[in-house]
């Protein structure tokens, strides 16, 4: 009796698993991984030969203007606009951008005699390099029109001087003659990053800092060469000032049973400088601060890791990895993405330092392999709406190595190798295991697609699945093993 309740108990478990495996059914794939861009600048003309019939109405009128506001500026001589402010996202999957930028322009021509007499104001412009084009709201003598496609842009990687060609609408804006011709280039530009101030040394007293601002004040005998090849008596010195972190790498394989899973029929895919090494993901540095006496460390670190596995629905993303250490004790941050959104800093994991030491040697503060564990939160990501999370706060992941370098020139050190399946932005997969071998190699599941995971939350897939395919690979087995054949 206690062997035949006990399958009618697995029985139950595996038609619970399966019962939420169908019900994902339903579920939409996530898309692709996005990343957010902010402070982006536009640069665009529109058409010189259009700027020039503004301001040239003919002899018997007075000229026309052209006015910016709100964030936009027009270069000398009638030159071309700049929008500022740029927001959006970047697809690190097809490589494309969709921004939108902030700032006017008002072309006014008065009606006289030779005069134009109208009125247009451009606003709202936004750049979208997967449909190839630019648009704007464009408000002609009082009446608006939204999304108005002005041109198609022809992208470049380096989204610089981008060909337009302006469309039907433009022209019937604008001018008729110039729908369908060329327009401006397009430059897109991304923030520019905050300038290095160097530190003088003895030596170098020219230029002298500024005290109130500790800004170079060039003086006439040294502003003249824009890059002064340097002596070896003034050329800068080699290593940052002590505590002052110049490069790193976070190595992090989240949780080694999600990779096995996903390796059974899904794939993994990084971008943004993350790479996949034999052991999980290198995470490219971006910042740190570093206070050796105090035991503390502030890093942050680029790149992201999307797990894909479309059969099942699961599109997860991780990045813009962070860790924070105060002695003994620290925390891992991470961006996590699913088809719910985005969760910016989730804190995703607890980090146990109390065997790290914080000495740097060889120039690189080391802080190898430290015990991770989930938080609440971390494990609530992998959580659905229905059967909650099978990953509890305490749970074991990946350990986390955080390598940080007071030289540019110094090497940091390996995390195995990268695999050759994985290159950034690439697909890589891992090796099989238990929860691989059950989900996709043994072919309990698999045949039947059965363990579609469940759940609004497609981050809870690997959760759902890999507890599914554990229940019913168990139920399977136990009856094999009572009905007398080899287990």
């Amino acid at each position: 009796m206690a062997t035949s309740r006990r399958s009618i108990a697995l029985a139950a478990s595996a038609a619970t698993a399966l019962t939420l495996g169908a019900t994902s059914l339903v579920m939409n794939s996530a898309s692709a991984a996005e990343m957010p861009l902010k402070d982006y600048t536009l640069t665009w003309g529109i058409k010189q030969s259009f700027r020039d019939y503004v301001i040239t109405t003919g002899t018997m009128a007075p000229n026309g203007t052209i006015t910016t506001a709100d964030g936009a500026t027009q270069a000398e001589k009638n030159g071309a606009f700049t929008f500022t402010g740029g927001t959006g996202t970047y697809d690190s999957t097809a490589h494309t951008v969709k921004l939108a930028f902030k700032g006017s322009v008002t072309f006014k021509s008065p009606a006289m005699p030779d005069g134009h007499g109208f009125e247009i104001k451009v606003t709202d412009v936004k750049f979208d390099s997967a449909a190839k084009s630019v648009t704007a709201d464009v408000t002609k003598n009082g009446t608006l029109s939204e999304d108005v496609p002005l041109a198609e842009v022809t992208p470049s990687q380096t989204m610089k001087d981008m060909p337009t060609k302006l469309t039907d609408k433009a022209g019937e804006l604008l001018h008729a003659s110039y729908a369908g011709a060329a327009g401006d280039p397009l430059t897109v530009t991304a923030p520019a990053k905050p300038p290095v101030t160097p530190s003088p040394s003895p030596s170098t007293s020219k230029p002298n800092p500024s005290p109130s601002t500790g800004n170079p004040s060039p003086s006439p005998s040294t502003s003249t060469p824009s890059t002064p090849k340097p002596s070896p008596s003034t050329s800068a010195p080699t290593k940052p000032p002590a505590g002052q972190i110049v490069d790193g790498k976070l190595s992090w394989g989240v949780k080694e049973s999600f990779r096995r899973y996903i390796s059974g029929g899904g794939e993994v895919k990084t971008a943004g400088g993350a790479t996949k090494t034999a052991s999980g993901y290198d995470f490219p540095y971006k910042s740190a601060k570093f206070d050796a006496k105090g035991k503390k460390v502030d890093a942050g670190f680029g790149g992201s890791v999307q797990f894909l596995y479309t059969a099942h629905g699961i599109d997860m993303t991780f990045s813009d990895v962070q860790v924070r250490t105060n002695g003994t004790s620290g925390t891992l941050l991470v961006d996590v993405k699913t088809a719910k959104g985005t969760q910016n800093d989730v804190e995703f994991a607890t980090l146990d330092l109390a065997k790290a030491s914080y000495t740097v040697k060889d120039d690189v503060l080391l802080l190898d392999r430290i015990p991770a564990a989930f938080t609440e939160a971390g494990a609530k990501a992998f959580a659905n709406d229905e059967v909650g999370s099978i990953y509890k706060p305490g749970d074991a992941i990946d350990p986390v190595t955080v390598a940080l370098s007071l030289d540019k020139d110094t090497a940091l050190p390996g995390t195995g190798g990268t695999t050759g399946g994985s290159t950034a932005g690439g697909t890589s997969t891992t090796g099989g295991g238990s929860v691989g071998g059950s989900v996709g190699g043994g072919g309990n599941l698999a045949a039947t697609g059965s363990e579609v995971p469940a759940g609004p939350l497609l981050g809870a897939a690997a959760a759902v699945v890999a507890a599914g395919a554990g229940v019913v690979f168990a139920a399977r087995r136990r009856r094999t093993v009572e009905g007398g054949e080899q287990a």
